[in-house]
């Protein structure tokens, strides 16, 4: 009898709790819009800035990664870019190189054909003494391609020099502007003689000197062409050395004498044509001197 009695208290005790939930509930329902206002207010001050501040990190965050992806595409880009730079400025290396050596030959083949009456063999140079200018050289054919010593060799427009040494594969120029070289030259307009002297301390106003030119009555100007003589032992007639750039009539009032602009580079031999016969095979002589 008293175990039912406390399940029936208990049963109460529920029942009680329940109604006590239920109009709690009520109550806080009828109130819940007011007590929204608060809570609303609180969420703006903290979760939505810090929604919005997580919204803008994650979009840094993408940017990031976006910009990351086109940095890598552009130095692959850019990359790909100096690759094809470097190709073509290498290929107009080439080509102009190619330009360089084609007008260099088309000036040889000028010269060859100015020179038609003489046999010629092109050679290029291999080697040269100290110093700026080509004062003494060495080109790349020897006596087994018919080189041999005296033999004139030409560039530019005209005379470079003449054989000295040969070996079987190579042999050495002396040319007109070394100290030690001197060339019977003669005005291509009046025929008047005279001495071309090298002298490698002109070559820095890119002359060479003449001398011992008769003063008489034809008249030599500046520009007139002076050419190898006739009277050269070792040079053969005609093949231009320069022109004239000063002409000067001596103290003793008998000769003449002056400068020369030379029809070579001399600071600047790639190629040149060597004449395959020489002056004294020519003229049927043995002996030969300047």
């Amino acid at each position: 009898m008293k175990k039912k009695n406390q399940t029936s208290h208990t049963n109460r005790y529920i029942l009680l709790g329940l109604s006590v939930f239920c109009a709690l509930m009520m109550v806080l329902s009828s109130f819940s819009e007011q007590a929204a206002g608060p809570f609303k207010v609180l969420a703006n001050i903290t979760v939505i800035p810090l929604q919005q501040g997580i919204n803008h990190v994650g979009g840094w965050l993408g940017d990031m990664k976006d910009n990351f992806s086109t940095m890598q595409q552009l130095r692959a880009e850019n990359e790909d870019l100096q690759a094809q730079i470097d190709a073509l400025t290498t290929e107009n290396n080439y080509l102009q190189e190619e330009r360089y050596e084609y007008e260099r030959l088309q000036e040889l083949y000028q010269l060859d054909q100015n020179y038609a009456e003489y046999e010629k063999t092109a050679a290029h140079v291999i080697g040269k003494e100290p110093g700026n200018w080509f004062s003494t050289f060495t080109i790349d054919k020897g006596s087994k391609d018919g080189i041999a010593v005296d033999m004139n060799v030409l560039a530019g427009s005209g005379l470079v020099g003449i054989v000295t040494e040969v070996g079987p594969t190579w042999a050495k120029v002396r040319s007109i502007i070394d100290d030690s070289t001197n060339v019977s030259g003669m005005v291509l307009s009046t025929s008047d003689t005279c001495i071309v002297s090298g002298d490698l301390s002109l070559m820095s106003s890119g002359q060479i000197a003449f001398e011992q030119m008769e003063n008489n009555d034809n008249v030599v100007s500046v520009g007139d062409q002076i050419v190898t003589s006739y009277i050269s032992d070792k040079y053969l007639q005609g093949i231009l050395i320069g022109s004239v750039s000063e002409i000067n009539v001596d103290s003793n009032n008998l000769t003449r004498s002056g400068y020369i602009i030379p029809a070579v580079d001399f600071k600047n031999i790639q190629e040149v044509l060597v004449i395959t016969t020489t002056k004294a095979e020519l003229t049927g002589e043995d002996e030969s001197g300047d």
